[in-house]
């Protein structure tokens, strides 16, 4: 059983910076695939960035360069630093946990980006 909590969200004006944070409770973090998916109005579900257990990474193209994944695995948390955002950023950003036979979703944090 684990429990992910997103944080971080909020309102920021185009070009603006915003840090979110997935808290997991859950010892074995560390041996986890993580990543940040989001959710426009309208739109489907899309992957942003994951991270493996040992560290790679993997961006959608639509946020290469602008924002990055990471992980502290003493403290059982994921990053996502995002920079320039842009309106089209606009979403519910969701959290998730890669077990070996299941996956498990917090229950998303708003962005909202204003031009």
């Amino acid at each position: 059983q684990v429990q992910l909590v997103e944080s971080g969200g909020g309102l920021v004006q185009s070009g603006g910076s915003l840090r979110l944070a997935c808290a997991a409770s859950r010892s074995g973090f560390s041996l986890l695939s993580m990543g940040w998916y989001r959710q426009a109005p309208g739109k489907q579900r899309e992957l942003v960035a994951t991270i493996t257990s040992g560290g790679s990474t993997n961006y959608a193209d639509s946020v290469k360069g602008r924002f990055t994944i990471s992980r502290d695995n003493a403290k059982n948390t994921l990053y996502l630093q995002m920079n320039s955002l842009k309106p089209e950023d606009t979403a519910v950003y969701y959290c998730n946990a890669q077990f070996p036979s299941y996956a498990q979703w917090g229950q998303g944090t708003q962005v909202t980006v204003s031009s």
